[in-house]
């Protein structure tokens, strides 16, 4: 039996400096991308646009604003990110030019829900694992108010955007199944990129461990100019982490309230409830990776930890902290 196809289509929202951040992923403006091993850079030449920018993201969002005459906060949400993809199995034997009327089919479903003149930018990552679009617009209402949450605020808006979006893309691929949605989980979505920032902790995780095997008083003095350089990007890893797996937190609950159901029934489980189920656990596995990274600052001597406190760019660091 061929796996199911899942047309997908998810939002993010972003109030200001992460705005330039998604930017350099997105345009592929950054040299390496070691927090993304999915990127492979030999292949970004096959990357293209659909909706070029037309400037920095964050300028044309505040120039898009400001002509609309909306006021902002700090926390304003001034961009929102769509990221459009399908099942790999969707992709799989499709020529170029079949990738290209996917995306194209799905932006003109973006286009008849959002002001095509909001649309910064749509552009087709081919340097992934996965075929997919980013697309971000400025959440701009049809009478001129900056209000993302009217757009995509809650849950019965995201589930009118699932269900137009599926019942559009089917009537061209009618190989596409419904998959669930937000309300039929009841769990927030816990995207991809936050399980690649986890694939990079976890290398530096395993990176300490090599030099803390074997560690004692004799080569500690040794190892610690080492130990502590790696710190200095393992550190502020983990804390990014941390404040992912805080912003979902709700969603980690539900799932781990789940998690005892899902072992009962896998044996019964159908072919469209396996991939919520393996979803479900990887992002158990998660949280447990995370645990274990943070397991690995415990058997670091107290002398070089209290070393690396002291160098000027790490107390610089706990002082911003406080």
């Amino acid at each position: 039996m061929s796996n199911a196809q899942f047309a997908i289509m998810r939002f993010a929202k972003y109030k200001g400096p992460e705005i330039g951040r998604i930017e350099a992923h997105d345009e592929r403006t950054k040299e390496s991308y070691t927090s993304n091993p999915d990127v492979d850079i030999s292949r970004s030449k096959f990357n293209y646009h659909l909706v070029e920018p037309q400037g920095k993201y964050r300028a044309v969002a505040e120039k898009q604003i400001s002509a609309a005459g909306c006021r902002t906060r700090k926390d304003s949400v001034r961009v929102v990110e769509t990221l459009i993809t399908a099942s790999p199995e969707f992709f799989k034997g499709k020529k170029r030019d079949e990738v290209k009327a996917f995306f194209k089919d799905a932006l003109t479903f973006i286009e008849a829900h959002q002001d095509p003149k909001t649309i910064i930018s749509a552009v087709v990552h081919m340097d992934e694992k996965t075929p997919h679009m980013n697309l971000s617009f400025v959440p701009l209402t049809a009478d001129g108010r900056l209000s993302a949450k009217d757009i995509v605020g809650n849950r019965k808006k995201l589930t009118k955007w699932q269900d137009e979006f599926w019942a559009f893309m089917t009537e061209k691929y009618p190989d596409f199944e419904r998959g669930e949605s937000a309300s039929e989980t009841g769990r927030d979505h816990i995207p991809p990129r936050i399980f690649k920032e986890m694939t990079y902790l976890t290398k530096q995780k395993e990176k300490l461990d090599e030099l803390l095997t074997g560690i004692n008083p004799l080569n500690a003095k040794s190892r610690a100019a080492d130990i502590s350089s790696l710190l200095d990007s393992f550190i502020p890893a983990a804390e990014k982490m941390s404040a992912l797996l805080k912003k979902y937190r709700a969603a980690f609950q539900s799932m781990a309230a789940e998690n005892k159901e899902l072992r009962d029934e896998n044996a019964q489980l159908t072919e469209k409830n396996k991939e919520s189920a393996i979803r479900k656990l990887e992002e158990l596995k998660l949280q447990r990776d995370y645990a274990d990274a943070l397991g690995v600052l415990e058997r670091i001597p107290p002398e070089i930890l209290e070393q690396f406190t002291k160098t000027p760019v790490n107390k610089t660091r706990t002082e911003r902290g406080k």
